[in-house]
């Protein structure tokens, strides 16, 4: 059944939010310029225990990256740069989630070939909106990621919110990436959009079983 992760958590009271609905994973920004850059101490003390915690970084070396996941207690890292498969194993390849943007590509079978590179040196793959970045409120245009072949679990993130997450559930991804569609502000998550997103989440699976 397809899971859930909450990103650009900002807050303690999100965090506790989070937890109290059975998010099952936690997202803390490490990207300076981001309106959602999270306090490393804030990120250190965040705490659930049937959530894992993702450090989601752009520019950081694997050296740094490894250091701040040590340091925040991180299970993974969400690598959304111009990371290689090498750099995803220095990390760690069972603890990597690599963010791709089939947008960028300008056909399936380029997308395709990115996929088959980084598959072997990732737990998840990420799909996103867009052709770089995150959190922008795009939904995902499934042109090309309709017609490829995922052999990993994988990540599907861009523009969720209460109103479009059901039928994005067809896709059948193993994680669902909410972020700005359950938000008032910029790091900011509104209680009502996220206990009706994952309602509805919810309803989605009882209907499945």
């Amino acid at each position: 059944m397809t899971k859930v992760k909450v990103c650009g958590l900002t807050r303690e009271q999100d965090v506790h939010l989070c937890c109290e609905l059975g998010v099952d994973f936690m997202g803390f920004i490490f990207h300076e310029s981001s309106p959602r850059n999270a306090d490393r101490d804030f990120v250190a003390r965040a705490s659930c225990p049937n959530a894992a915690k993702v450090g989601v970084f752009v520019r950081q070396s694997p050296d740094e990256i490894r250091d701040i996941m040590e340091r925040c207690n991180l299970d993974f890292a969400q690598l959304h740069g111009g990371q290689s498969p090498d750099d995803c194993r220095e990390v760690g390849a069972d603890r990597v989630i690599k963010v791709l943007w089939p947008e960028r590509y300008d056909s399936p079978a380029e997308l395709q070939m990115e996929i088959d590179r980084f598959a072997p040196a990732c737990a998840f793959l990420l799909f996103d909106a867009g052709s770089s970045g995150g959190g922008h409120g795009r939904t995902i245009d499934f042109t090309n990621l309709q017609q490829v072949e995922i052999k990993t679990n994988w990540f599907l993130a861009g523009g969720l919110d209460p109103n479009n997450v059901e039928p994005i559930l067809q896709q059948e991804p193993t994680v669902l990436d909410i972020n700005s569609g359950v938000e008032s502000a910029p790091g900011i998550k509104d209680a009502t959009k996220l206990q009706a997103v994952m309602g509805r989440i919810a309803a989605h699976k009882g209907k499945a079983s």
